[in-house]
């Protein structure tokens, strides 16, 4: 097992095209980091430089205390895991997890006794002697983490491995991963545009956006306090409701002093906006019902208010019975208000009371 560190690395295309703008990161020996954004932010470019798959334009990368930058996939020590698998279709599962170890040149008994143990982990024992084709996605999915794990990596990589399997089989496959990293304590990198796999699986979570890393901290951390305005967007689904401070002041809503001047946005999460008056002081927005969505215990209403462009989403439990054209009172707790800078977009601090 080993730490990765990524130190001021750059990726530059022909013709001048800067996919990665000089990143900072520090991945700690034994912990899982997921790097979560939107498609083209750069992520995946990362995980494929850490891989050797990518030739790194500036910076350096560290396995370990070796710098990689010139070393080829294979002599990285590393084992990454795809999205679609990339198992070979003619041979069989027990043949797909010692081909590695072949190549290799690990010892015939030393092969059988790892295939056996990950096939026993992954539960995939009775499918050592069938083809990729005679198996579902989901088996597909653990046949391919079990040749990562055959080979006893520095460094696991996932290169957004749930996304061409269903709802449900991604929600079983993410306990599945977790529990793996845990139990191999070994050093890994997930890339995923999904942040539900993000806030779930990272032990550090790291937003990017454009080449960059946006922020990054504890899952919960990052959630619960945005540093600028695309994390507040980005992570939670919905994301943050984000409202103009002037639209609100066009509306009449009464702002707390304590908001920093220099603030242009206000960020409600939609749970954090309730229909009923909190105790402590708030604001309140008069709106009417535009939409519900029904998920499971609970809903997600929509609230047009007169002036604003978008519509607030506020998540209630239960089933809200109301109709659209329905007149809505919304509450905002101020403890629960985020402000960004008006030409920043980052976060700004509003000033607690003593």
């Amino acid at each position: 097992m080993a730490g990765i560190e990524i130190k001021n690395v750059r990726k530059t295309y022909a013709g001048g095209v800067e996919a990665i703008k000089g990143i900072d990161l520090t991945i700690p020996d034994g912990k899982l980091v997921v790097l979560v954004g939107p498609s083209g932010c750069g992520k995946s470019t990362l995980l494929r430089m850490i891989a050797g798959l990518e030739t790194i334009t500036d910076g350096t990368i560290e396995i370990g205390d070796k710098v990689v930058n010139k070393l080829e996939p294979a002599e990285r020590d590393i084992a990454m895991v795809f999205q679609n698998y990339a198992l070979y279709p003619h041979m069989s599962v027990r043949g797909n997890l010692a081909y590695g170890l072949k190549n290799r040149g690990t010892p015939k008994v030393e092969i059988a006794e790892r295939i056996e143990e990950a096939a026993r982990i992954l539960e995939i024992t009775p499918f050592l002697d069938r083809k990729p084709r005679q198996l579902s996605g989901g088996q597909r999915q653990r046949v391919a983490m079990g040749r990562a794990i055959v080979r006893q990596p520095k460094a696991f990589l996932f290169d957004e491995p749930l996304s061409n399997l269903d709802a449900k089989l991604r929600g079983h496959m993410r306990v599945e991963i977790r529990r793996l990293q845990r139990t191999f304590k070994t050093t890994a990198v997930y890339v995923t545009h999904d942040q539900l796999e993000a806030m779930t699986l990272a032990d550090k979570l790291v937003v990017m956006n454009a080449g960059r890393i946006e922020q990054m901290g504890k899952p919960l951390d990052v959630y619960a306090n945005p540093q600028s305005l695309f994390v507040a967007a980005f992570m939670g689904s919905p994301g943050m409701n984000l409202i103009a401070v002037g639209e609100l002041q066009a509306l009449g809503v009464g702002l707390p002093d304590a908001i920093p001047a220099s603030t242009g946005t206000l960020g409600l999460r939609p749970e954090d906006v309730t229909l009923e008056a909190p105790a402590e002081p708030h604001i309140v927005i008069d709106a009417s019902l535009d939409a519900v969505e029904l998920v499971g215990s609970e809903s997600l209403v929509y609230a047009r208010a007169q002036g604003i462009e978008k519509d607030i989403v506020v998540r209630t439990p239960g089933i809200h019975p109301g109709e659209p054209g329905d007149a809505l009172t919304l509450h905002v707790a101020h403890s629960a208000l985020h402000c960004f800078e008006q030409t920043t977009g980052r976060k700004v601090e509003i000033q607690r009371a003593a």
